[in-house]
């Protein structure tokens, strides 16, 4: 994708300077397949010193750090900070209601991570030199008042939620269980690959006899994302049996 290019010439920049200068550079944040390219970029490299993070463990948006070889990589490091936003809890306010807020003040998007929201209580991941700024701008999210404050008390609340799908399919290639997940013909599945209508771990996959693992995301056009969770055991009749889950 066009994209790429530039971000992996931010990528490529950041290792040079951490080698030239003897300190980490930092790219991001990043979203999940920003992320996946990076990753696959510095496995083809001979650069091992650098990390992925994102303020916790299940963070999706993520910021590309590239270390000297004197220093270990480490979530301290990374220039980012925790914000907690308290509301009245009768107040319904969502993830897009917090970006929108954000966005509206001219951040760039690269420049927050994720976003964590609760009954009164949304947790923002942002750049350390941006936190100043937040705290100046937010008192309001849409017409709802809130609070900010520094730092993030666990547990975190859930990114996500899902729903559990379950099933048998002949084999676990691409288009068996995309057929399944999403509820549809094998054939029109095949169809849906064979347009580039589905990817696999963030990149598009056009093969329907793709084998699938354990732990292999999807991303099927208009229809969501789904994650495999478990393949096998193989049934008496010899089919498949798979749990999956689908993001909602």
């Amino acid at each position: 994708m066009p994209g790429d290019a530039v971000l992996l010439a931010k990528i490529k920049d950041a290792v040079a300077l951490s080698q030239q200068r003897d300190y980490a550079h930092f790219v991001g944040f990043l979203d999940e397949r920003a992320a996946a390219v990076s990753r696959q970029y510095m496995e083809s490299t001979y650069f091992k010193n650098y990390m992925l993070w994102g303020g916790f463990a299940e963070a999706e948006r993520v910021v590309f750090g590239a270390f000297p070889d004197f220093l270990e990589p480490s979530p301290e490091a990374f220039p980012i900070s925790a914000v907690t936003a308290s509301f009245r809890q009768c107040d319904p306010l969502s993830h897009r209601d917090f970006l929108g807020a954000f966005l509206g003040t001219g951040l760039k998007r690269e420049s927050i991570g994720d976003i964590l929201v609760e009954q009164g209580r949304a947790i923002i991941f942002c750049r350390e030199e941006l936190k100043p700024f937040l705290f100046s701008q937010i008192v309001k999210v849409g017409r709802v008042g809130v609070k900010l404050s520094e730092g993030a008390k666990k547990p975190l609340p859930y990114a996500h939620t899902y729903q559990e799908i379950n099933g048998v399919v002949a084999s676990a290639r691409l288009d068996c269980l995309t057929a399944a997940m999403v509820g549809i013909s094998r054939e029109k599945a095949a169809t849906m690959i064979a347009e580039g209508a589905v990817e696999i771990n963030h990149f598009v996959q056009i093969s329907s006899s793709k084998e699938l693992q354990e732990g292999d995301l999807l991303s099927i056009r208009g229809k969501g994302r789904y994650q495999i969770t478990r393949l096998g055991p193989v049934t008496k009749k010899g089919r498949l049996s798979f749990v999956g889950k689908k993001y909602v």
